[in-house]
């Protein structure tokens, strides 16, 4: 084509040309002229081939700078920002132009690429189908809609499982720490949804579990963790510390199972559930969902796993505990109350990550729910006022300065009635009637009926009117009426027993 420039498609297409047409044909189909085709044959080079480098068209803003001032803090502190270096340029030279940032900085990436530290190699691997499994914990502290329940928020981590073929997911809320008994709890509930074990299972190296812990307990926890994969016939494996993609298979699938969470909280409209249980269940329907999305794979790789053994083994961590007089016993920085009377006995303590099963010999007595220490080197409190309501009425000043009086008060509505006696009564005649409500809640088994009468009265500004609310909630036993049942006559079963034998 006159006037155009012949560019390299057009040369490859005439050459193809040319091997089977005459000259002319050729150039025609290659739309170039005769004269065109002769030169492109006499010469050989691509168009492209033939262009002179484009040189610099104005005089180089960081030639006086870049060897000397920029590459020796380069050398010195590898790790520095580009953005610092040129800051630290226009420090240096107030007459440098701002607008060659974006030059420094191409400059300073070509310069790395070709003389800075060589950088940590990331191997991508193969994985076959019931080979491994991996586990660590994720902090979900962090999401968009903070999650409350009961309205009060809920600090907790996921424990996260997950097969590195397949894809199968497990999430389980943990409300403690990194720990072995959620990392047993955890890993025993996933592999018991999935029906088998892999060959391996690999987690990072407990590094927050053993924190604080001396040298025997960091090697009993290894020892237990180690005791728990041979149960399930895995080979215990761990990446190194600090290394986290080495367990890439699961810390990529982080990201995506808290970006799920975090959407589903969003469509939800609020982070608030009923109970811990409601929560757990949202958390198991966002994995299952996952997990349908990869059900043939899934499938598949199950056929493949190690059968599971007849039983589970241990997911929590045993102990013994004396009560002590004040009706309660404290373990790991937590008092916790029980019925008075286990005053005096040595119980057996099974602490899970979310309760502690107590059991007298190999009988189980009760479950309470698991506190957790403050943080601030105070003891933390789970306290039930109906395990030492009895006593406290016999002596209700106790009340005024217990250590953990706060605690005591199922409800906020029983701790404001408190606040308010105080504010209008004597400390006596308050401590009195507040341990009377208490009684009465726990008597009449109207905890939360109560808390609803002592919040109108609250809201009304008026004192609890303690005689109103007993004859209220129930009849007080003396005041029952007299059954009087009046015995038939033996004479009757004889009549009966006549006429049935007629």
């Amino acid at each position: 084509m006159s006037g155009g420039h012949v560019n390299d498609h057009q040369m490859r297409l005439f050459m193809k040309h040319r091997q089977s047409d005459p000259l002319p044909v050729a150039a025609a189909k290659a739309g170039i002229s005769r004269a065109t085709a002769y030169r492109l044959l006499k010469d050989g080079r691509l168009p492209s081939q033939k262009a002179e480098p484009r040189g610099r068209r104005r005089p180089d803003p960081l030639a006086e700078i870049f060897d000397a001032e920029i590459v020796p803090l380069l050398q010195a502190a590898p790790g520095l920002r580009a953005v610092a270096i040129f800051e630290e340029m226009l420090r240096r030279h107030p007459d440098l132009s701002p607008g060659v940032r974006r030059t420094m900085e191409r400059r300073i990436r070509i310069w790395r690429a070709r003389h800075g530290a060589v950088q940590e190699v990331i191997f991508r691997q193969t994985h076959e189908p019931g080979r491994m499994g991996l586990s660590d914990f994720t902090d979900m502290g962090d999401l968009d809609v903070p999650v409350t329940v009961a309205g009060q928020p809920l600090k907790h981590l996921l424990y996260h499982f997950r097969l590195a073929w397949s894809g199968f997911e497990h999430a389980h809320v943990i409300l403690g720490g990194e720990s072995y008994v959620a990392l047993a709890e955890g890993l025993q509930n996933a592999l018991w949804a999935l029906g088998g074990a892999p060959r391996l299972h690999r987690s990072d190296s407990l590094s927050a579990a053993f924190r604080n812990l001396d040298t025997d307990a960091r090697t009993d926890l290894t020892r237990r963790y180690d005791a728990l994969c041979e149960h399930y016939a895995m080979e215990p494996t761990r990446n190194n510390r600090g290394v986290a993609h080495e367990n890439g298979a699961i810390e990529s699938a982080h990201g995506h199972l808290k970006h799920a969470v975090n959407d589903a909280l969003l469509m939800r409209g609020s982070g608030d559930f009923a109970d811990l249980a409601a929560y757990r269940a949202f958390i198991d329907e966002i994995v299952a969902r996952k997990n349908r999305r990869n059900a043939t794979r899934i499938d598949a790789e199950r056929a493949v796993l190690q059968p599971l053994p007849p039983v589970r083994t241990g997911d929590y961590e045993e102990t013994i505990v004396t009560v002590t007089s004040t009706s309660s016993f404290t373990l790991k920085k937590v008092f916790y109350t029980v019925p008075s009377r286990l005053i005096g006995h040595r119980v057996k303590v099974r602490l899970y990550d979310d309760r502690l099963d107590l059991f007298l010999g190999v009988t189980r007595l009760m479950t309470l729910r698991r506190g957790r220490a403050p943080g601030d080197g105070k003891h933390g409190h789970v306290v039930d006022y109906r395990h030492v309501i009895h006593s406290l009425r016999r002596k209700p000043m106790a009340l005024m300065n217990l250590v953990y009086r706060d605690q005591i008060f199922p409800r906020e509505a029983y701790r404001r009635t408190f606040d308010s006696l105080i504010e209008q009564l004597p400390e006596r005649t308050a401590c009195k009637i507040i341990v009377e409500l208490l009684s009465l809640a726990h008597e009449r088994g109207c905890e939360a009926e109560l808390a609803a009468a002592l919040t109108e009265d609250l809201e009304a500004r008026r004192l609890p009117d303690l005689a109103e609310l007993r004859a209220r909630f129930s009849p007080d036993p003396a005041s029952l009426p007299v059954v009087s049942v009046q015995l038939p006559s033996l004479a009757i079963y004889d009549t009966l027993l006549t006429g049935a034998a007629a």
